[in-house]
């Protein structure tokens, strides 16, 4: 059976959402007269440029563009932490990723952290999850967690596979990704056998896990995911006449970060023209793919009569660099990495509009709240988008919680040696790393270099110096990455105590078992002699 999106000409062809009743902001003296349903969609890795001009010329995306003609567009919405485990759960609890600790991949909320949707459910919402999740702790490989606890260690080993494409064999195969395939049929058919009669507002969650890298198991026993996969049907969607080929700088003038990012992805070797222009069409189509999945939601609303009393919400947890800054994945503050896209579209929700300001993931919390009429707590670290999104507040100028003119994302994991801290404001992009002396910072101007290659944070000292004090305003950051050095410790040498005798044979063969292996004994010492020092200091 073909998906229903199939049978759709044009996305435009469905009927846009009815305005809804008026009233003012959830939380604030009057409720709108009907609780909205709400339904979230969370892909993994989708680079938000590709949601609005120029980025969205490359690829066909209908169902974007059609949330975009009846919903609002945020321009700027960037990820607090970009990789999976830590940006999720700052999505989830509405905090910045320092104030629960979540540091990599293995480190995130507790199972039993209380959560938006927990607390949509005691107000009266049916609640359902269908997909990834990945915001609590316990999770991902031990290779993942390991590099991470590691990464101050003076070795540099790579750590990924070559990034590569691998192209299905059936020519029209349209579920590629099966797993989310599925995941979208079991939120589709939830919706027809169980929202569709409820008397219950309901809150849906579905996550996917495109447009994510694949797994590439010819890269050894314990491989990483460095595979762009997909089938011609989704290449078919991309302009490859509008792919850019990025600019890179020479490995010698690289920010010594991003050199040991590029090396340890295995992206310092040489690449022809036409790899990184394949790399770069595979994830345009991996993109194709995932918004197809929101569209089959879409129609699904639409066909059993609750579009017009949905708000729909598409965002991601990251980006994906696909080559730009000689790098793949993300791990990475430059705008592929931590821009993602940010839409929301439903009853009460201004049509067409596209809101400039930046925003970020912990202000989905308070937003779902404000949706539901719960009061928001006062610790949190986002502000409702619905000042800025809803009918009810499109020519006002003043409310209440304005959202600040900036946002912060933090790394602290795998495949980046400092802890990273980046503050965006609608100008300027300040990125500080570890204590926020020894390693340089970086600043860039997306007004007049969008690509982030031109790092002027010397040039520009007074504007370096006064971000650098407004983010400490924020967070003490150099405080938090000592922090996070000493946990590195602390959890690596549990894991090892945890390992016993088997401790050299385990750690020479996680994802970075070709370097390893050559030298294991240099590399084991590199730990002992890191284990042993007491300063947390950071040297690059």
């Amino acid at each position: 059976m073909l998906p229903l999106w199939v049978s759709v000409v044009a996305a435009s062809a469905l009927a846009a959402p009815a305005p809804g009743a008026g009233g003012q902001r959830r939380g604030a003296i009057q409720a709108w007269p009907d609780a909205p349903n709400v339904l979230l969609v969370v892909s993994d890795s989708f680079d938000g440029r590709l949601t609005f001009y120029p980025g969205s010329q490359v690829v066909k995306l209908p169902f974007i563009n059609f949330m975009k003609a009846h919903g609002t567009s945020f321009l700027n919405a960037y990820t607090n932490s970009p990789i999976c485990c830590p940006s999720r759960a700052a999505m989830w609890s509405g905090l910045f990723t320092h104030l629960t600790e979540s540091w990599n991949n293995f480190k995130g909320l507790d199972p039993n952290y209380t959560t938006w949707m927990d607390v949509m459910e005691k107000h009266g919402y049916r609640t359902q999850k269908f997909g990834k999740l990945d915001y609590t702790s316990g999770h991902h490989s031990i290779s993942n967690r390991v590099e991470a606890w590691t990464r101050d260690v003076a070795f540099l080993l790579r750590q990924e596979g070559r990034p590569m494409v691998n192209l299905a064999p059936k020519k029209t195969k349209v579920r590629v990704m099966e797993v989310d395939w599925k995941n979208t049929d079991r939120a589709v058919n939830w919706l027809r056998k169980e929202a569709s009669n409820s008397t219950q507002p309901f809150v849906l969650y579905l996550g996917l896990n495109l447009p994510h890298p694949y797994p590439s198991p010819s890269s050894g026993e314990n491989f990483g995911s460095s595979t762009f996969h997909t089938s011609r049907y989704w290449l078919k969607k991309v302009s490859y006449d509008a792919i850019k080929i990025p600019k890179w700088s020479p490995l010698s003038e690289m920010h010594p970060v991003d050199y040991y990012s590029s090396y340890t992805k295995n992206c310092t070797g040489k690449f022809t023209e036409k790899e990184i222009k394949n790399i770069r069409a595979f994830y345009y189509a991996m993109c194709a793919e995932t918004d197809a999945m929101l569209g089959e939601i879409i129609l699904a609303l639409r066909q059993l009569g609750l579009l017009q009393k949905t708000i729909v919400i598409y965002t991601s947890d990251h980006g994906e660099l696909a080559m730009e800054h000689r790098q793949f994945y993300k791990m990475s503050m430059y705008e592929a990495s931590s821009h993602v896209p940010l839409l929301i579209m439903g009853p009460g929700i201004q049509a067409n509009l596209q809101v400039s300001s930046v925003v970020s993931l912990v202000d989905i919390y308070p937003t779902m709240l404000d949706i539901a009429g719960i009061p928001l707590p006062q610790n949190l670290s986002g502000y409702s988008l619905l000042p800025s999104s809803s009918e009810m507040f499109k020519n006002e100028q003043k409310f209440k919680n304005l959202h600040p003119p900036w946002i912060l994302s933090e790394f602290h994991g795998c495949n980046v040696n400092a802890s990273t801290y980046m503050l965006r404001t609608n100008q300027w992009k300040y990125i500080a790393y570890s204590d926020g002396a020894s390693v340089l910072p970086q600043l860039f101007d997306l007004s007049s270099d969008p690509d982030e290659l031109t790092n002027i944070a010397a040039k520009f000292p007074e504007v370096t110096s006064s971000l650098d004090q407004k983010l400490r305003s924020i967070i003490n950051y150099p405080k938090v990455s000592a922090s996070v050095h000493q946990y590195n410790k602390e959890q690596f040498i549990k894991w090892k105590q945890s390992i016993g005798q088997n401790y050299s044979n385990v750690i020479a063969n996680l994802r970075w078992h070709q370097d390893w292996l050559k030298k294991p004994k240099k590399y084991e010492n590199a730990i002992d002699q890191w284990l042993k020092s007491h300063s947390d200091a950071k040297t690059i």
